[in-house]
């Protein structure tokens, strides 16, 4: 499968973005791994090869944010052992770290939330920090090399043993899904970190990414990013609103610490990434 080119694959799609001023986006980018945590953020593909109904998350719900989810598939398998996968984010080290850098380029997301499957039950964990590990201390992938690489840029700017958190909005998101009813165990890990595998590497990578881009002088700000582990159990129609409200949770927050978007443009030809100072 091609790899997902987000703005690219906008091209055609009658859209508007909403651009802030000069220094940040509207995007927010998710993601996901396997099953279906892939599967319930796919409305949010602007790939038509992955969402042939078409892309929604342009001027999601008129909120004036821009969501765009990326996530591998697993044509052929059945699990409960999906594997690596194909496309964006394959369950791989060195896949995630190109898929990662490659997008974030592109998207210069101004919020970023990854998600993956869980333990087993219906639950919905929302992590609190991710650590930088030894490489000898990440679980081995499903292809060789099967450890991050230790020039990687992630390993190249933390030191082991930094841990990094969290900057949704984690308490009104574990309130605002647990209020829905839709799902057992809707909980905030304060004790723990998101793993030793593909989960805590990407989760990382988010945390990480807001860490260098949260100033008011970052070229392209990002307020918020962190990871949901939902449960292997969860209903797939609970993901999916247990997604929507989280969602919609972090755009509200969002709204609260994003100065007032000051500038519209109608686009046909993809997503222009400028803004206008205020006058």
């Amino acid at each position: 499968m091609m790899k997902n080119r987000c703005l690219a694959a906008a091209v055609g799609v009658s859209a508007v973005a909403l651009l802030a001023d000069a220094g940040h986006t509207r995007n927010i980018m998710i993601t996901g791994y396997w099953p279906q945590t892939n599967n319930m953020v796919r409305q949010f593909s602007a790939n038509p090869e992955q969402n042939p109904l078409g892309w929604v998350g342009g001027n999601w719900e008129g909120r004036g944010y821009n969501i765009y989810s990326y996530f591998p598939e697993f044509p052929g398998q059945t699990g409960p052992n999906w594997g690596k996968g194909v496309g964006d984010f394959e369950v791989d080290y060195q896949d995630t770290v190109a898929d990662w850098h490659r997008i974030t380029d592109e998207l210069k997301p101004a919020a970023i939330i990854t998600f993956s499957r869980g333990n087993p039950g219906s639950s919905w964990e929302i992590e609190t920090r991710h650590r930088r590990r030894a490489q000898h201390l990440w679980a081995p992938d499903y292809s060789a090399p099967s450890l991050p690489d230790l020039d990687s840029p992630i390993f190249q700017a933390l030191p082991v043993g930094t841990d990094l958190y969290s900057s949704l909005p984690k308490e009104q998101i574990r309130d605002a899904v647990a209020a829905a009813g839709i799902i057992n165990d809707v909980y905030l890990d304060t004790t723990g970190t998101g793993g030793n595998f593909l989960s805590e590497f990407i989760g990382l990578h988010g945390v990480w990414y807001h860490s260098m881009n949260n100033s008011e002088d970052a070229a392209y700000r990002n307020f918020a990013a962190g990871h949901i582990h939902v449960g292997i159990d969860t209903p797939f129609d609970a993901a999916v609103l247990a997604t929507e409200i989280t969602l919609r949770t972090l755009t509200d927050y969002l709204d609260s610490v994003i100065p007032t978007p000051t500038t519209l443009v109608a686009m046909g030809m993809g997503l222009a990434l400028v803004g206008r100072r205020r006058r």
